[in-house]
């Protein structure tokens, strides 16, 4: 628990590096809330997990590089986890260059629930699925989940994510990262596709779950 609790913490600070140095300043209310929003949510995350399903705890905090990831995902998960970086690092920039008022405060309240939402749809997706690995793989004795968020899209991690893409440049008050956005959304949706292919053909009654569940991300969408 303590080596979790020290990724938390890291991974918050990092955060805090990578948004305040390019801002130039420690006066940021949307960088602070935004900190504590990870801080306080990651850790009621790890609490709940670690009472309810010590193992998906155990693999969502392990590797994002694993031996049995299909190889495209690592190249994949590389190339989201720098760009996540430096798209975080260019938000801080981007937010001090306007001055911190490019984007009214109510929309940075939205921003902040937005967050919120996928903090609460990632629960609703851990709560019925215990197999939500952060990499795409096939685990020992993997089953089809379709109860709860499943039932309404395919994949609900996902769908959930799609509202802290927008939620984060709302918040940090950076409307260039608002539009960068848009980057992310696509490559979580093409990774959405090819991770289908990978469950249709080694999860038996994928397909089956797939005819029955149209969505992926968005319902009536697509």
């Amino acid at each position: 628990m303590f080596r979790i609790l020290l990724q938390l913490v890291l991974w918050t600070a990092l955060l805090g590096v990578l948004i305040f140095w390019p801002a130039g300043t420690f006066a940021y209310p949307g960088a602070w809330a935004l900190l504590a929003i990870y801080a306080f949510g990651g850790l009621a995350m790890i609490l709940w997990l670690s009472k309810h399903d010590p193992r998906l705890l155990r693999e969502r905090m392990a590797s994002p590089w694993q031996r049995e990831q299909k190889s495209w995902d690592r190249v994949w998960l590389t190339l989201f986890v720098l760009c996540f970086l430096a798209w975080t690092a260019f938000m801080g920039f981007d937010a001090a260059r306007t001055g911190f008022a490019a984007i009214p405060a109510w929309l940075q309240v939205a921003g902040a629930l937005a967050i919120l939402i996928n903090g609460a749809g990632t629960w609703w997706t851990f709560r019925e699925n215990s197999f939500a690995a952060p990499v795409v793989k096939i685990q020992k004795d993997q089953q089809v989940i379709d109860s709860g968020p499943y039932a309404i899209v395919r994949h609900p991690m996902y769908a959930s994510t799609l509202f802290l893409f927008i939620g984060i440049p709302l918040l940090l008050g950076s409307p260039l990262g608002l539009l960068f956005a848009v980057v992310f959304i696509l490559g979580v949706a093409w990774r959405a596709v090819h991770e289908e292919q990978a469950l249709g053909a080694e999860l038996k009654g994928y397909e089956d779950y797939a005819r029955r569940v149209r969505w992926r991300l968005v319902p009536f969408v697509w």
